[in-house]
């Protein structure tokens, strides 16, 4: 739903010329001027609703098009003059995979209005239509409000919404609150200090509480997943959608363990609740549904990292259910695998410990890509395991630790890469390490020889030791092969720490903090993938990152700041001094926890969240005795 204000005759395409000098850009505000007719409009809003200001400069003949985005004669829209109000919905149709396709739910919204209006062209007064233009007679510079409830349940909702969240017309207020909200959010962490690079974190953290998105209404209402035509309830707890899990697993769900555990605690329960209603956890659910979009299996991972870090609000008996059901079982329905439910490929990965090039994984998004799926579902496997064994299922444990081996199956110790291999054993050919493969998702084979977070020891001795290990990820970044616009790269510069060079780590993950991060429009090296490179960042800026989310450790970088402060609830916090950062400083020279010196590469997360102080003495110059052993 779009509203477009004018002056003047209306015009048939409603839209306006703007300067980007004219905009005010905040997390709770946005204003521009639309230079066609001198209009300054503002924009806030709550978490389902919005607000809208529209002050006409020169005031007379004026009107605002309201329109549904739904497709041509699917959209609707209905006016209510008594009350000045307009109500209607939109059907959600996907984007990407299954692009066209009925999403199977609707966009439901109302709209009110401060001031009386009339309609160009009326209908009857319950006709429906896509587009309706208001007519106001205004006083030079009057402004009209708009208040904008939306759901994804019904209208009623979407006023309930609008009824809770903004209940009043007063729009400075509103914005107020919005702002408030953004800084309580914000203020987790604090950077002192008046460094300009200050403005990408922040940017950074604001980015990373974007998604996943809000999906139930204020009374929990909300459809239940997978296109079912039962409206659900969230007790107690908010229902998200839309998590971009290849992406988030890695630093943006960890991040929220740490400042919004209550929020992923939410965010975990929704996925089970998927689980539940669906038959099996979504892979990659999107639209409030199953999609094949991307690989692995990483509802594990968020679930299993928010469980060994002793975040609370969800079932972990059932989830691991519905982990372990993902990690065994195919759907028997194929209408049900090719909407989405299921680990791809699963059939051959159990047969063999890992898919062959003969499987060309069918009913995916991404079809192929058999080298990459086997190492992600080795991980996973590893996280089944992992929960299993806590829950003192021991069977379980030691199949599934047994199976988070199999990314010994992709990566050839003869050459020292993850590399194709067919059903027979051999080993696709010719072979180059930095070449594109179809068997490798978005990257390349170096790239994926690294993604062992479940072994790290056992890569490094799979592939000829901590020297050998050591070498290889020097050629890597020597090589230029480092890519951190998209995720395969981003641990790889914390590996360092694993094999005794903790000083390369700072260097390397100083490097990419430095050239990949700007402020300016251009400003991410590439797709911020709902918030991971963010959270990247911010994880990284404060000096330490988790390689293998699910096991609760946090390898130590560079910190990027000289005093940082992470807020808890109750009044804990963690700081971390590093003077001299911020002033070009990353090698760390020795380091204190709590008073006592540190000679490890790494943190635990109770360390962090039960509150304290960590002091890092930066240099200039490298210091390979850091940590010592």
């Amino acid at each position: 739903m779009t509203l477009m204000p004018g002056s003047g005759e209306i015009r048939a395409e409603a839209s306006s010329a703007f300067l980007h000098q004219d905009e005010q850009r905040h997390p709770y505000l946005y204003s521009v001027l639309l230079q066609d007719d001198q209009i300054q409009t503002a924009i806030t809003g709550s978490k389902r609703s919005g607000f809208l200001r529209f002050r006409f400069t020169r005031g007379g003949p004026s009107w605002i098009t309201v329109r549904s985005n739904g497709r041509p004669g699917e959209g609707s829209l209905k006016v209510d003059l008594k009350h000045h109000l307009l109500t209607g919905n939109n059907p959600a149709h996907r984007l990407y995979a299954g692009a066209g396709k009925p999403a199977g739910f609707s966009g439901y919204f109302v709209v009110q209005f401060d001031h009386a209006f009339s309609v160009a062209d009326p209908t009857s007064g319950q006709a429906t239509a896509p587009q309706e233009t208001l007519l106001f007679d205004l006083k030079p510079g009057e402004a009209v409000l708009a208040k904008v409830g939306t759901s994804f349940t019904s209208t009623e909702e979407a006023q309930k919404n609008l009824d809770a969240e903004i209940p009043g017309w007063d729009f400075d207020s509103t914005v107020q609150h919005a702002r408030d909200a953004w800084t309580r959010a914000l203020s987790s962490i604090r950077i002192s200090g008046n460094s300009p690079d200050r403005v990408i974190f922040y940017t950074a953290l604001y980015h990373s509480m974007l998604l996943p998105r809000i999906f139930s209404d204020v009374s929990g209402t909300y459809p239940q997943f997978a296109g079912g035509q039962q409206i659900e309830r969230a007790v107690n707890y908010t229902y998200f959608c839309d998590f971009s899990l290849w992406d988030t697993f890695r630093a943006l769900h960890p991040l929220f363990t740490i400042i919004q555990p209550k929020l992923d605690g939410e965010m975990v329960r929704s996925l089970i609740e998927m689980g539940h209603q669906g038959g099996f956890l979504p892979i990659y659910p999107a639209w409030n549904s199953y999609t094949s979009e991307m690989i692995g299996d990483h509802a594990t991972a968020v679930i299993a990292d928010a469980y060994v870090k002793g975040i609370s609000g969800f079932d972990i008996h059932q989830a691991y259910q519905l982990m372990r059901k993902n990690a065994m079982e195919t759907p028997a329905d194929l209408a049900l695998y090719i909407d989405g439910r299921g680990r791809r490929a699963l059939e051959s990965y159990l047969k063999l410990g890992y898919i062959p090039l003969e499987d060309p994984v069918d009913n995916s998004f991404h079809r192929n890509e058999q080298v990459s799926r086997t190492l992600e579902y080795a991980y996973d496997d590893f996280l089944v395991g992992e929960v299993a064994q806590s829950l003192g299922i021991q069977t379980d444990a030691d199949l599934f630790h047994h199976r988070a081996l199999n990314y010994r199956n992709v990566i050839d110790p003869a050459v020292g890469f993850a590399r194709g291999r067919h059903a027979d054993g051999s080993w696709s050919s010719p072979f180059d390490p930095n070449g594109k493969y179809s068997y490798i998702t978005e990257a390349t084979p170096f790239q994926y020889t690294f993604f062992v977070p479940q072994d790290i020891p056992g890569l490094i001795a799979w592939l000829g030791g901590t020297n050998s290990f050591t070498h290889k990820l020097d050629v890597f970044f020597q090589g230029g092969h480092y890519d951190h616009g998209n995720e395969p790269s981003h641990q790889i510069a914390y590996l360092y720490d694993f094999a005794g060079s903790a000083w390369k780590t700072q260097e390397h993950v100083h490097h990419v903090m430095t050239t990949n991060y700007a402020d300016r429009p251009d400003g991410l090296a590439g797709n911020d993938d709902a918030g991971q490179i963010s959270a990247w960042y911010v994880m990284s800026a404060l000096g330490f990152y988790q390689v293998t989310p699910g096991v609760p450790i946090y390898q130590i970088g560079t910190p990027h700041f000289d005093n940082t402060t992470i807020a808890f609830d109750g009044g804990k916090a963690f700081n971390v001094h590093a003077r001299g950062a911020e002033a070009g400083a990353f090698y760390i020279h020795s380091a204190t926890l709590n008073g006592k010196p540190l000679h490890r590469p790494y943190l635990t997360h109770a360390e962090i969240v039960t509150g304290g102080e960590l002091i890092f003495e930066m240099s200039r110059t490298r210091n390979p005795a850091w940590p010592s052993p």
